[in-house]
């Protein structure tokens, strides 16, 4: 068996980036950058006003002066006048500001009458104006390329002027549950069989991850069916679950390897999820995730998420660990990592206390969805009092 650290840096290592596309702005959300997108022109592209008022010449602008109003400003319609002494023009929030003026009289500050303006707040130079180039200059980069694109990165690449966006395109996730007993929800189960949720929430996690899934149909327990299933397939990730393990119905990996499966490494030491098998198929990476449905999301978790990220362009690291304080003692741990489903409440100094469900049956999917968080306990760990700290994965925070 090898580490939880091990099995994830040789699939993420496995993985390569997706193609480039191009995509409209308005699709840009959640895709990773492909490039570097520069600004295509400076922001703001002249001095602007920031309020709405008059300016002036901040010379003239002494307490109490009073000045001839010449002209007016809105936005997108700049005064093609220049602002001589004793006078001022109306302006407005985005407005260019004219030739000769350098200060800013805001309306609260001001009064006027007959076209006189006057001047009941000192003016400073340059307050109140936006330099041309204050947010960005033509050239600059904006958004980085192997950067995720969110709202604010959508509202900067808009205002650089960018219709497009050059991304990796969304990697496509097959997902094949395998089992004689398996159906699908909605559909006639048979004698012993079960409803399959594996391969419905694995969808739900790939999309989370910026994936797009393509669920398979249910491959039955013989080989004709598993070879079927495999045949032509067009994806850049291939998960199947189930069939992984060492039973005597559990075909994935010996039908496989007769394709062509070359594995790379089966087993891990943790729990739950040990009888998980990576390896490449047809130049496909493949991950065989175990049947169980918690241990087939917590793999799904340390596992395909990188995977995903990796694919995207991303770093492919492993989901984000924080601090929590036990509630409840833990016994000592054997040889596997345990991934151990727990509740958070709030704590003291704004670190959360941790209760592990005092079962941990990887057929209780019902547990994962109650769950808050993963509480992370090393091999051979040894026993753990409440107060004590310890390292979590929130589940909140990845989509699952």
């Amino acid at each position: 068996m090898i580490s939880v650290a091990q099995a994830r840096a040789r699939i993420v290592a496995a993985m390569r980036p997706t193609a480039p596309e191009m995509v409209g702005l308005a699709e840009a959300w959640g895709r990773v950058a492909a490039a570097g997108h520069a600004a295509r022109l400076t922001q703001p592209p002249a001095d602007v006003s920031a309020m709405d008022g008059f300016c002036l010449r901040a010379a003239d602008g002494a307490l109490g002066a009073r000045l001839s109003i010449v002209g007016s400003a809105p936005a997108g319609h700049p005064w093609s006048g220049t602002v001589g002494p004793g006078q001022a023009v109306r302006i407005f929030t985005g407005s260019v500001i004219p030739a000769g003026a350098d200060g800013i009289l805001i309306v609260e500050d001001s009064a006027e009458e007959d076209e006189v303006l006057e001047v009941r707040e000192a003016v400073v130079a340059g307050r109140h104006i936006r330099r041309a180039g204050q947010d960005f200059a033509a050239g600059d980069v904006l958004v980085a390329s192997g950067t995720r694109i969110g709202a604010r990165a959508v509202g900067l690449l808009a205002a650089g002027n960018h219709p497009w966006a050059r991304v990796h395109r969304r990697p496509r996730v097959a997902l094949l549950a395998t089992g004689d007993e398996i159906a699908l929800p909605g559909e006639p189960i048979p004698a012993g069989g079960i409803v399959s949720s594996n391969a419905h929430a694995l969808a739900a996690l790939v999309r989370a991850g910026g994936g797009e899934p393509v669920v398979l149909p249910v491959a039955a327990d013989n080989e004709a069916a598993l070879l079927a299933a495999v045949e032509g397939l067009s994806c850049d990730l291939l998960v199947t679950t189930g069939g992984a393990s060492v039973g005597t119905h559990d075909l994935v990996q010996p039908v496989l390897a007769g394709r062509g499966l070359r594995t790379d490494f089966w087993k891990i030491a943790m729990r739950p999820g040990k009888p998980l098998m990576f390896g490449v198929l047809d130049g496909i990476p493949m991950i065989g995730l175990p049947g169980n449905p918690v241990s087939a999301l917590v793999c799904a978790v340390l596992f395909l998420l990188p995977a995903l990220s990796r694919l995207q362009g991303l770093p492919g690291e492993g989901p984000v660990e924080s601090e929590a304080v036990l509630g409840a003692d833990l016994l000592a741990n054997d040889q596997r990592a345990d991934h151990l489903r727990a509740r958070l409440v709030p704590g003291a100094d704004g670190v959360p206390v941790a209760t592990a469900f005092s079962r941990q049956d990887s057929g209780m999917l019902r547990l994962l969805v109650e769950a808050d968080a993963l509480i992370l306990r090393a091999p051979h760990a040894p026993p753990a009092s409440a107060g004590e700290r310890v390292r979590i994965i929130r589940l909140d925070a990845i989509g699952l």
